[in-house]
């Protein structure tokens, strides 16, 4: 089993940028497919960014692609999404979750394990 937890969520103005980081402990991190999800207010949760396990491959949704950027550290048991250009629809709960199937992994049922999350709010 493995616990997530998000941090650096927060307020920014349209065009800035954050970094969301998901630490994760309990088994081998690395064993591991990671994703970001998120959730607006009266929407349902939506798939933004994918990794395997190595970092070898990374998906994103069409949404958010050439803005964020998924990364992971196998040492350090944490992943990672960099927020740029954000946009007023970005905002949202964002979730982390981990996988232990392989593929794209862009479905919410190809994840066995979600943090809490941490709101993303981007002002106009």
């Amino acid at each position: 089993q493995v616990q997530l937890v998000e941090s650096g969520g927060g307020l920014v103005q349209a065009g800035g940028s954050l970094r969301l980081s998901c630490g994760a402990s309990g088994r081998t991190f690395s064993s591991y497919a990671m994703g970001w999800f998120r959730q607006a207010p009266g929407k349902d949760r939506e798939f933004v960014a994918s990794i395997t396990r190595s970092s070898s491959i990374t998906y994103y949704a069409d949404s958010v692609k050439g803005r964020f950027t998924i990364s992971r550290d196998n040492i350090k048991n944490t992943v990672y999404l960099q927020m740029n250009i954000l946009k007023p629809d970005d905002t949202a709960v964002y979730y982390c979750a981990a996988s232990v199937r392989y593929g794209s992994n862009r479905r919410i049922s190809d994840y066995d394990y979600w943090g809490q999350g941490t709101q993303v709010t981007v002002s106009s």
